[in-house]
């Protein structure tokens, strides 16, 4: 029973007063929150079929230079850490830049939600060439890692929105697998870019010329979208967007709350102090032994109760709501990019440089196309599961079946990348990696998507990204950390009886220096053979961890692709209510009542 105090004021003129401010006030916040949100639904009033051809050739510009980034860059960090003599740095920085790629992914979402798409562009464009202009003038490894900070804020997260908001769920896994195309192009075009950029101008133009790029290419996006809002609030499609009211100061904290930036800190902060050790126990004065590195843990650890006290008490929009919590698809599509991501990145953190040690007689582009392999890969059967969603209207058991083609991928690797593995081995455990990646991530988002209102797609996805990309940060760091402590020792033990220790640790140091001894000689032998046994174990625990996700799988809904925006709603992309059915099932049930009614008449006779 409510308090006798709760009562009168409730039956009184004054009390009615107060919960209505209360409710114009909540609502007031929800409009600030998701004024983003309405401005997009509001776009579709004005695009019309050339524009939206602008729209979609824009994304794809965004899209290429995008892939042309992340099949080139990565490539350039070995070297740049071999050059600055901290090759074993590489998961260190790995594990940085996943953290922050995995916090920025909520910021600009929150961005996109609270302003609007447009802005939420121009904001990664900003922070993406800042990053990349002191990633190229970096004297030292540490500066790297600050360019980094940077410039990995979220130009991923804001395509799959913008893909989200324009097409319905039977189109969205074609199209997204669509948006990955230049994928394949560059796949190719990318290693003659990174030799041709490494013996020619150095990793540092590798990097900075994106600073160039990436304006040229985005642009033309962020001119689209600021088109197509403006003339949806000229001709009044557009709902007048509320701010809230107060002092200046007032209304920056009221910005703040909406993006939950200390929720993101905290996070954030918490996970990287558990994971930075792993990677740093092995440099660390006593290793283990040094309480710093103990402190670190033990901080982290108590810092993620306080996030998650901070979300359920104190956040008014926090970046995990409890309805995510509740719903087993956004759950599910979380819980498999993060044990799927693990068990990635323990495959891929040090597979370059194993590639580069081991087969001698791979040229640079060659090593280069082979690094690219999974990727095309992905791309080719993301493509693929999308055509398939959109004949069959669903997505669950194409996911199952991506994860265990996964596993068996992961399986086939414990034997390729041994010392004694084939060349096609090589290649074809890349492929079928690659064909059951495409199927999971193209399913997990659609899925994801599908499960909430459009005033959470923005959220939801970076909430799935994020919990994603820390999988890989974690997969990362587990990997430099079985590479930082056993590598040195595999090292010592093959080869003490040839090689002093300063030769050893410039061999650990350098990839470069690894492969400048013959091949013939016992020093490269000794080197491949440590290389062989330590890459073994990352893919026998990557093995291990690539099981989660196939159960997780199982228990996603299996929800139907129609033509609405979500599968929780029964409206169109522009949010009016839509004059279609959810799910089949109710197609189901019209087509069972047409049958009875056309029995019946003879039914009655």
């Amino acid at each position: 029973m409510a308090p006798a105090s709760d009562i009168e004021k409730a039956s009184s003129g004054h009390g009615l007063h107060e919960v209505d401010r209360a409710t114009t006030h909540t609502d007031d916040m929800n409009d600030i929150a998701h004024a983003g949100v309405k401005r997009v639904e509001a776009t579709h009033k004005v695009f019309k079929k050339y524009s939206k051809w602008a729209l979609f050739i824009s994304l794809g510009l965004s899209a290429y230079v995008y892939s042309l980034d992340g099949t080139t860059t990565w490539y350039y960090l070995m070297f740049a850490t071999s050059e600055l003599d901290k090759h074993s740095y590489l998961a260190t920085i790995g594990v940085v830049q996943m953290m922050i790629v995995a916090c920025g992914k909520p910021i600009i979402a929150k961005i996109s939600d609270v302003t609007s798409r447009a802005y939420a562009f121009l904001t990664v464009l900003i922070f993406y060439c800042l990053g990349y202009v002191i990633i190229a003038s970096a004297p030292t490894v540490d500066a790297i890692a600050g360019g980094i900070i940077f410039y990995a804020v979220g130009l991923q997260v804001l395509n799959s929105i913008i893909i989200a908001d324009m097409t319905t769920l039977k189109w969205r896994g074609l199209i997204s697998g669509l948006m990955s195309l230049p994928f394949v192009v560059n796949g190719f075009v990318s290693a003659n870019i990174q030799v041709g950029i490494l013996e020619r101008s150095g990793w540092r133009w590798g990097y900075g010329m994106f600073a160039i790029l990436v304006p040229c290419a985005i642009l033309p996006l962020i001119l689209t979208l600021v088109w197509a809002e403006r003339k949806a609030k000229t001709l009044g499609h557009a709902p007048p967007v509320k701010v809230k009211e107060g002092t200046l100061g007032s209304r920056v904290w009221g910005f703040i709350e909406a993006l939950d930036v200390f929720g993101i800190i905290l996070l954030g902060a918490a996970v990287i102090l558990i994971l930075l050790p792993m990677t740093l126990s092995a440099r660390a004065l006593n290793g283990w032994g040094n309480g710093g590195m103990i402190a670190m843990i033990v901080i982290g650890v108590v810092m993620l109760p306080v996030f998650a006290f901070y979300q359920w008490k104190f956040s008014k929009y926090p970046i995990m709501p409890s309805r995510f919590l509740k719903n087993p698809a956004v759950i599910g599509a979380a819980g498999i990019g993060f044990f799927d991501f693990i068990s990635f990145y323990l495959t891929f953190t040090y597979t370059s440089s194993f590639i580069f040690v081991v087969k001698v007689d791979w040229s640079p582009v060659n090593q280069s196309y082979f690094a690219n392999t999974q990727t095309i890969a992905l791309t080719v059967f993301g493509i693929t599961a999308g055509f398939i969603m959109f004949l069959t209207r669903r997505y669950k058991w194409l996911q199952v079946f991506g994860l265990c083609v996964r596993l068996i991928g992961v399986g086939v690797m414990i034997r390729s990348r041994g010392a004694q593995g084939t060349d096609a081995e090589l290649v074809i455990s890349q492929i079928i990696q690659g064909l059951g990646g495409g199927f999971a991530a193209v399913c997990s988002q659609v899925g994801a998507q599908a499960s909430v209102p459009h005033v959470d797609v923005a959220t939801v996805t970076a909430f799935v990204l994020l919990i994603t990309e820390i999988g890989g940060a974690i997969g990362t760091a587990i990997a430099g950390g079985i590479w930082t402590n056993l590598m040195p020792g595999k090292l010592e033990a093959y080869l003490g009886p040839h090689a002093n220790s300063t030769e050893i640790a410039g061999i650990y140091g350098n990839i470069r220096t690894a492969a400048l001894y013959p091949l013939d000689s016992p020093v490269r032998a000794g080197v491949i053979q440590a290389y062989d046994e330590v890459m073994k174990i990352l893919l026998i625990v990557a093995a291990v961890v690539a099981v989660i996700p196939i159960f997780l799988s199982l228990w996603m809904p299996n929800y139907y692709l129609g033509d609405t925006q979500n599968a929780v709603e029964k409206k169109t992309l522009s949010g009016e209510t839509a004059s279609i059915d959810l799910d089949e099932t109710h197609v189901d049930e019209k087509r069972r009542a047409s049958e009875e009614a056309k029995v019946q008449p003879e039914v009655r006779a």
